[in-house]
């Protein structure tokens, strides 16, 4: 029986750049002069790219990503070519593709992320005032939506494999909410926490093997409450309300509250006896840190 040729090749389109400047990388599969060409949804700076070594220049995060997922992917090819030559089954560059990317088997075998995500969040929103808040909710779904959007913009797909989350995904997410969504950095913390419960999720039903949060670090951003003025502050207390009797209490606790910069709860939790020997209140919350507040 005459052996079968088969070779692998890695290279970047030049001719048709992203809107970002880099170039999509794309696999080749020969098979006996037979070859099929499919994008592996990565991409990089041109520039950076080594064609004759098949690889990207430089030790920055991206280029070791796209590195290691090159010779994962080599490996794994020479894996499924010798399995079939073994087992004497005929041997086609197209189907070494198809088993290469999981399109061999049945689809329901196949787990998406927002086929997930959509499972995840009806499941929560039948435990609303039980385990999760409709607000909790709301945010799950405001992520599953984006992470659609993102998906179709970058990919031009309606899902993703659970399978193909990565790294650069994740990043991908985070650089999307911050420019495409206007979102604060402690906004995207949010959300990329709700990324993360999903992945979560995948690793122990064992649907993924790997972390694509591993090395990545968000830090949030402390807010800091402003003071009302003293004009605003005049404007309150000159307010004429409906039923004096009613608001008085409270109001008085709003001017104070204001004054010094808390809300009600806070403001319940400060105790005149935490002066310091500066004129500052000193507040200690649930979580037993100190806030100075100056008057």
């Amino acid at each position: 029986m005459k052996r079968n040729s088969f070779n692998v090749l890695f290279f970047i389109k030049k001719a048709k750049l992203l809107k970002n400047g880099e170039a999509s990388v794309c696999m080749r599969i020969i098979v006996n002069g037979a070859r099929v060409e499919t994008n592996i949804r990565k991409s990089i700076d041109p520039a950076s790219w080594n064609q004759a070594k098949e690889c990207a220049r430089g030790k920055s995060r991206k280029s070791c990503d796209l590195n290691a997922y090159i010779e994962d992917a080599k490996i794994k090819l020479h894996q499924i070519f010798n399995e079939l030559e073994e087992q004497r089954q005929p041997i086609t560059a197209r189907l070494l593709q198809e088993k290469f990317f999981g399109q061999d088997k049945e689809a329901e075998e196949v787990r998406t992320l927002i086929n997930t995500m959509q499972e995840h969040n009806d499941q929560c929103r039948a435990l609303v005032g039980k385990d999760y808040t409709l607000i909790t909710v709301r945010r799950y779904e405001s992520c599953k939506c984006y992470l659609a959007e993102l998906i179709k913009q970058k990919y031009g797909k309606e899902d993703l494999p659970l399978t193909e989350i990565n790294g650069e995904l994740v990043r991908a997410f985070e650089f999307y909410l911050k420019t495409e969504k206007s979102c604060q950095q402690n906004t995207v913390i949010r959300y990329m926490k709700c990324l993360k419960k999903i992945t979560n999720l995948a690793l122990a039903n064992e649907w993924i093997t790997k972390d694509p949060f591993v090395g990545i670090k968000f830090h949030e951003k402390e807010v800091v409450r402003e003071f009302l003025t003293m004009d605003e502050l005049l404007t309150i207390y000159h307010k004429d309300f409906p039923s004096m009797s009613q608001f008085e209490s409270k109001g008085n606790d709003d001017l104070y509250s204001g004054s010094i910069g808390l809300f009600m709860p806070d403001n319940a939790n400060a105790q005149a006896d935490e002066n310091d020997f500066e004129g500052q209140l000193k507040r200690k919350d649930k979580k037993k840190k100190q806030r100075k507040i100056k008057f």
